[in-house]
């Protein structure tokens, strides 16, 4: 097995070369929102918040935390509200990693947060970014408010 980078799928970044790629027809087109659905209609929270830890998924913050682990720390009593909150500080010295994917393709931040949200059982979801980062924050925006109107996100019946 080799360490070499240039072998490894382009996983994060795989939509990013395609024109209008931050649209949600676009991206449903490539396949946003379908990880989701199977998720949410074929799976329960635990078996999410299962299949992420035994991924080794890890933040892309410094510390590179394995999400599922940090999932598992969650354990809210009955009734208790859970909030997520997503850090695209992009503080990081002379890393663009979140500003990226906000501006290339901000459906898969949105259908992260899906994700993440079904796996702890929270229902609201805060996202944390800089004020300088203002087309990040309008292409997010832009996602989330075409995700409310394709039902991805809001209340379901």
């Amino acid at each position: 097995m080799t360490n070499d980078i240039s072998s490894s799928p382009r996983l994060i970044s795989a939509r990013y070369d395609t024109p209008q790629s931050w649209t949600i027809d676009v991206a449903e087109k490539l396949g946003a929102y379908s990880v989701a659905k199977r998720a949410l209609t074929e799976m329960s929270p635990a078996d999410v918040a299962a299949e992420v830890k035994a991924s080794n998924m890890r933040g892309r913050g410094g510390a590179g935390f394995p999400s599922g682990v940090k999932w598992g720390f969650l354990a809210p009593k009955p009734g208790q509200e859970i909030y997520m909150v997503i850090n695209a500080d992009e503080g990081e010295p002379g890393t663009f990693k979140d500003r990226s994917i906000m501006e290339l393709d901000p459906h898969r931040v949105v259908e992260g947060i899906i994700l993440g949200c079904y796996a702890v059982n929270a229902h609201v979801c805060y996202v944390y970014l800089r004020c300088e980062l203002e087309l990040a924050r309008q292409r997010l925006q832009q996602a989330i408010d075409d995700a409310y109107a394709r039902g991805y996100l809001g209340k379901q019946p």
